[in-house]
């Protein structure tokens, strides 16, 4: 006779994970469209193990070294770098200004309807056209405003500014709405139910939860900033950007490294900052608008914004003259009629899938290394190992994402040629260090208390991460995951001007022979997929918020 087989424990009936055959569908159907995208994006890892790119990329490393030193040199970068600096803290506190208030116009959460009550024909036609419109500013690649800003005030920072603060408006109305929208609706819905307004929703209701994420973004978005006004510089905005062309057409690789360390060393001083705000918000204070803890960052930003406006030669009125506003109109109308030929069409539809399957597999490889990255990152500090390894992970996090990814891209070209794969791995590269420090940030600002009480009963790390932290988190990681995808289409126009295939080559190649009807017939098509995929994560963002 067999003895009775052990009961099942319940443990383990309580850890199944009921929804087992949805994710398994999920994971199946995600696999069947990796694979054409794989195929689209050109990806050949094994390119970059070939004899002749090992040693094309060993070159290319090894004119870094010595880095240059020369005080005068030391003293141009200096100089550069605060340039830099300036143009991308004016430009974001411009974008700030216009960002904040259209986002209060665009939350869903913040309004009658969220409680509801019913909604009026203006305020929600209001409502989308504010969305349409953030949807266009950050569409349109910080190249093609630059563009158009220095043929209208000439070269300097002026244009990198203005590009800067469009773009990013669109950038931040965006991801603030969506953190607003993530967070717990129950203070705002009260407040709404007892009469109050959407100000008054937002300052008492959606701001205290929510402040730790907005601000830790802005800081974050300050970074990317810096980023980009290094870009500008290659099409005549001044700074770090400029001199970088200079010293790479000359090949300059120690020149090159020297600047390269500034990047780091700046990306790292706004890590630092983010996360002393970050721990300064965190807590009761919140709860009392008017402290100094709630004063202290803002004080600190418009300090800093103030010195960036009044040290910068800014041409205002040059930009409002009859003469810059009649450039501005001539270069715009040059791009009308779009081209919609036949075969420009079919140009424009490779290159569209050549683009998003480049953002698509950067960004998935990007999201699986940042969260492990992340893990690591945000471990609590206390033994000397988890201590370490967060340091050496928060040191690997900025390094990636300091080095912009034109310079990611001209690295992976010279390993695996012309095409759209070294755009992926460009992508990649840099999206890890984006998408680990936001993961980071987020596991960070989640409540303990879930993850504690399952550790407390002695369940295993993997189980209360599956089941405490990760639901937690995963509406905020997979609204920062597809907004890096959105943002890594529009990053993918800069890459272009390596050749790093896609749109952006096209818009790269169109731009520089002055075809502004082919280039504003690329521009839609971006124009059209970021809209796609900011639909995609708007619907996202729904299911996971039910």
């Amino acid at each position: 006779m067999h003895a009775p087989s052990p009961p099942r424990s319940s443990a383990s009936a309580d850890f199944r994970d009921p929804a087992w055959r949805g994710r398994l569908t999920f994971l199946v159907l995600a696999a069947a469209l990796t694979w054409p995208m794989l195929v689209a994006s050109e990806f050949r890892p094994w390119q970059l193990f070939d004899p002749q790119a090992l040693a094309a990329v060993s070159g290319f490393l090894a004119s870094f070294v010595p880095p240059a030193t020369a005080p005068d040199f030391l003293l141009l970068v200096a100089e550069a770098a605060w340039i830099t600096v300036a143009t991308a803290t004016a430009g974001l506190a411009l974008a700030m200004l216009a960002a904040i208030p259209l986002t209060l116009v665009g939350t869903a959460r913040l309004s009658q309807s969220a409680v509801g009550r019913p909604m009026g024909r203006v305020p929600s036609a209001i409502r989308q056209l504010v969305r349409w419109l953030l949807i266009f500013l950050r569409s349109v690649p910080e190249l093609v405003w630059a563009l158009l800003f220095v043929r209208v005030v000439g070269l300097g920072p002026t244009a990198g500014v203005l590009a800067i603060a469009l773009t990013y408006c669109g950038m931040l109305g965006k991801v603030y709405a969506e953190v607003l929208e993530s967070a717990d609706p129950a203070p705002t819905h009260a407040i709404l139910r007892n009469g109050g307004s959407r100000l008054q929703a937002f300052l008492y209701g959606a701001l205290p939860q929510s402040a730790p994420e907005l601000v830790s973004y802005t800081v974050f978005r300050w970074e990317c900033a810096v980023r980009s006004s290094v870009i500008m510089g290659f099409v005549g905005g001044g700074g770090l950007g400029q001199q970088m062309e200079m010293s790479m057409k000359m090949l300059a690789g120690g020149e090159v490294f020297t600047m390269l360390a500034v990047f780091v060393l700046l990306v790292a001083m706004a890590d630092v900052v983010s996360r002393a705000l970050r721990g300064r918000l965190d807590g009761p204070a919140l709860a009392l608008p008017g402290t100094a803890a709630r004063l202290a960052w803002p004080a600190g930003f418009a300090g800093l914004a103030i010195a960036s406006f009044v040290t910068l030669d800014l041409r205002w009125r040059d930009f409002l003259s009859p003469d810059a506003l009649a450039k501005m109109r001539e270069f715009v109308a040059g791009f009308f009629p779009p081209d919609v030929s036949p075969g420009f069409l079919a140009r424009i539809g490779q290159g569209a899938l050549e683009t998003l399957a480049m953002s698509a597999i950067g960004t998935l490889i990007a999201c699986a290394l940042g969260l492990a990255l992340a893990l690591a990152a945000s471990l609590p500090a206390g033994r000397d190992a988890p201590g370490l390894l967060r340091a050496a992970t928060r040191f690997l996090l900025n390094l990636l994402r300091s080095i912009p990814e034109l310079v990611w891209a001209a690295l992976w070209v010279i390993a695996a040629g012309l095409g759209p794969f070294p755009g992926t791995l460009a992508l990649a590269a840099h999206t890890t260090g984006v998408i680990g420090r936001l993961f980071a940030d987020t596991l960070e600002n989640l409540p303990p208390a879930p993850a504690r009480a399952l550790r407390d009963n002695g369940v295993a790390p993997l189980a209360v991460f599956l089941y405490a932290t990760l639901p937690q988190a995963l509406p905020q990681m997979v609204s920062y995951a597809l907004y890096r995808w959105e943002n890594n289409i529009r990053a993918a126009a800069v890459l272009g001007v390596v050749g790093a295939g896609g749109l952006g080559q096209m818009l790269h190649f169109h731009l520089s022979l002055f075809q502004m009807e082919q280039a504003a017939t690329v521009v839609i098509a971006m124009l059209a997929i970021v809209a796609a995929v900011d639909a995609l994560s708007y619907a996202l963002r729904g299911r996971l918020g039910r």
